[in-house]
C-alpha cells in the first residue's frame, strides 16, 4: 500500500486548486475499486487500485466533489462546536440516567416489548444500541437534542426488540409508533 499526496504544479501538470478540486491524498493498494473518505480533520483520501491512472482518479474526485465538500463542511461545523466541560458532562449523564429510563418505560409499554438493563454512555458515533439480550445503551448527549429526536432513538432501539435488523418490518414498527420518524431522524443527522 502506498500513499501519495497529490499536488500538481503549474509546470504542465494541472493544479487542483486551479481547477477548484479539493486537495486529496491517494492511497494505492491491491483493491479493485475506488473509494473516498473524508477524515475528521477534513482531509480527503482516495483509495485506488495500484495501477489506476491519475486521470481516472481526478475524474472520480470531480464527480464526487459536491459530496466531498458537503462532508468537509460537516466536519468543520463539528470541530467548531464548543468543548463540553466536565461539569456539563456530569450533569448531562445524571439527567440522562433519570429521564431516558422514563421514556424507555413509556414507549416499551406502548409497543408491547420488554428490555433488560439500560446503560448511559458517551459513544462517539452512536446515539443508542440494543444488544441481543435486550440491554439498551444510550448516549447521554441525547439530552442535548430536541425531545422528539431523543424519543426517536428510544423507539428505534425498542423496535430492535422485535426485529434485530433494519428491514422493512423493522421500519414499519418504528413508523407505527412515530409516523414522523424520518423527520426526527433528520434532526439527529443534522446534529
Amino acid at each position: 500500500m502506498s500513499a501519495e499526496n497529490i499536488r500538481l504544479n503549474a509546470a504542465g501538470n494541472p493544479d487542483r486548486r486551479e481547477e477548484g478540486l479539493p486537495e486529496y491524498t491517494v492511497i494505492r493498494s491491491r483493491r479493485k475499486t475506488m473509494c473516498l473518505q473524508v477524515k475528521g480533520d477534513g482531509q480527503t483520501v482516495v483509495r485506488v487500485p495500484l495501477r489506476m491512472p491519475e486521470r481516472q482518479i481526478k475524474d472520480f474526485v470531480r464527480r464526487h466533489e459536491s459530496w466531498i465538500r458537503q462532508k468537509q463542511e460537516a466536519m468543520q461545523k463539528r470541530s467548531a462546536r464548543p468543548e463540553i466541560t466536565q461539569q456539563e458532562r456530569t450533569e448531562g449523564i445524571e439527567a440522562a440516567k433519570q429521564y431516558i429510563p422514563q421514556r424507555v418505560a413509556y414507549f416499551a409499554q406502548r409497543m408491547g416489548v420488554t428490555y433488560g438493563r439500560i446503560t448511559i454512555r458517551e459513544q462517539k458515533t452512536r446515539w443508542g444500541s440494543c444488544s441481543g439480550k435486550g440491554n439498551l445503551n444510550f448516549n447521554w448527549k441525547l439530552m442535548r437534542m430536541p425531545p422528539e429526536a431523543l424519543d426517536y432513538v428510544v423507539v428505534h432501539e425498542l423496535a430492535h426488540r422485535r426485529e434485530m435488523n433494519h428491514s422493512a418490518r423493522f421500519w414499519a414498527i418504528v413508523e407505527k409508533e412515530l409516523p414522523d420518524y424520518r423527520e426526527r431522524r433528520r434532526m439527529l443527522r443534522e446534529q
